[in-house]
């Protein structure tokens, strides 16, 4: 799940086979199983646009914002063991 904030973090907005593309080797199941997980802690929003095929995006809240600086600082802390 911290992959999935950083890359939405990172990248903005981004369809879900573009998240999958970024996050290698993730299966289908996983990735939309923590994203339904992740849109219930309100840490990402799934938009839907009405349009032919329907397209959906996701992308991080506030919440998720405030996050990403301590997974900063986690990712930096595993690196320096």
């Amino acid at each position: 799940k911290m992959q999935i904030l950083c890359s939405l973090y990172n990248n903005g907005p981004t369809r879900y086979n573009q998240l999958k593309k970024t996050l290698d080797g993730v299966s289908n199941t996983v990735l939309a199983n923590a994203l339904r997980e992740l849109e219930e802690d309100k840490l990402v929003t799934r938009t839907e646009y009405l349009e032919v095929p329907v397209r959906v995006e996701y992308s991080i809240t506030e919440p998720s914002n405030q996050l990403i600086p301590i997974l900063d600082q986690v990712g930096n802390w595993s690196i320096s063991l």
